[in-house]
């Protein structure tokens, strides 16, 4: 019998620590060791109860997450998945936390929560689960990135959900090949996807490429409060313009368009100009936005012109629109899982040998630029 997952609940609120027990409770996979108030009694409790996961709350008296995550880190690394209120202020602590080694997030339950009980249960029961795989050594990597990214600016490379139904990407757009009905452009378009670990694996790659980049899409699976903080977040670290995509928005050389957390993103046409388009449609894969989705969009209104590129990520949305791009023509890249926090969405596309290049997160961009070249 396998046996049952550490949780250690840190929460300054009695409220809140009461929900989360209950709903971790219902996993038998999972077993709540402990709560703790503040993070001075979490520090006590980590000592005497020694949990394979903890999850803390962004915003707590006495010391805030971030700073006890930080000591957490240094000191004692455990895999974390945050709490975080739907806020701003809250959003850029937690992608804070992620840079961090927080392996993942979930905003905190809210206190009319009935009718969304059971996602909001399956959603946090499966994070930490995950969150349990992580690996020490790789969350001292992560800390050991973070410190390096504040005394140094990394080199640019140059030349050289809810639970719901699961659809496919075709409930969203109908399966279809490239079309040569299109004006000619040689505009590139880089289409990148990415879930768990990816706001810190998609910062890594941003803050290598050039002002000079191509046209970059990304889905990112994360909740629509935080995508527009996200994309503002990763503005600052990047040379190239980086912003929520808008619907009808062109796609310029130079500039990143990232999803918002409920719409799926494609790329069309207008003429020879590539540009966004949002769709409210179904979730497919149980994500909205969808990697699969924005990925079909780019095989039939980029097609050879794209650079396909999928980071680390729970699950297999991804995947297959990888292989369709690859069908067409478009060079493929896929985060390796040394470096990949969860080697779930990677993974999945390494299986339908849909990478052509498999490599670590630090040499992503690198490639990009290199294909970008040809």
């Amino acid at each position: 019998m396998t046996t049952p997952i550490k949780v250690l609940i840190v929460d300054d609120s009695a409220l809140v620590r009461q929900m989360l027990q209950e709903m971790l409770s219902t996993d038998p996979a999972l077993t709540v060791v402990g709560t703790a108030s503040d993070p001075y009694d979490a520090r006590e409790k980590i000592k005497q109860l020694h949990p394979d996961v903890l999850t803390l709350d962004v915003e707590m008296p006495k010391m805030d997450g971030v700073t006890f995550l930080k000591n957490l880190m240094r000191l004692h690394p455990v895999p974390v998945v945050m709490v975080s209120t739907l806020t701003e202020k809250g959003a850029d602590v937690t992608f804070e936390a992620m840079d961090l080694g927080a392996v993942d997030f979930v905003t905190k339950p809210k206190i009319d929560l009935a009718h969304t009980f059971e996602d909001y249960t399956v959603e946090i029961c499966r994070k930490v689960k995950t969150a349990a795989r992580v690996s020490k050594s790789m969350l001292e990597r992560q800390y050991a990135r973070y410190v390096a990214n504040q005394n140094r600016k990394p080199t640019v490379a140059t030349t050289g959900s809810p639970i719901v139904q699961k659809h496919s990407a075709d409930a969203v757009i109908p399966k279809s090949t490239f079309s040569n009905r299109h004006f000619k452009t040689t505009d590139k378009i880089i289409a990148l996807g990415a879930s768990t670990g990816g706001t810190e694996a998609i910062k890594e790659v941003l803050m290598r490429l050039p002002a000079s980049a191509p046209g970059m899409v990304i889905t990112q699976h994360i909740p629509a409060a935080f995508s527009k903080p996200f994309a503002n977040r990763m503005d600052t670290v990047s040379e190239m313009t980086v912003m929520e995509a808008e619907d009808g928005q062109q796609i310029l050389p130079g500039h990143v368009y990232i999803a918002p957390g409920d719409k799926h993103l494609m790329v069309a046409r207008d003429g020879a100009r590539y540009i966004c388009r949002l769709n409210d449609g179904e979730p497919v894969n149980r994500h909205k936005p969808s990697v699969d989705v924005m990925f079909r969009s780019v095989v039939q209104n980029v097609g050879p012109n794209a650079i396909g590129v999928i980071l680390t990520g729970m699950g297999a949305d991804g995947a297959m629109g990888m292989k369709e791009l690859q069908q067409v023509g478009v060079p493929t890249i896929a985060q390796d899982e040394k470096t990949s926090v969860v080697w779930g969405m990677p993974g999945e596309t390494v299986k339908l040998n849909a990478a052509d290049s498999i490599l670590p997160l630090e040499q992503v961009a690198i490639k990009i630029m290199e294909l970008a070249a040809r």
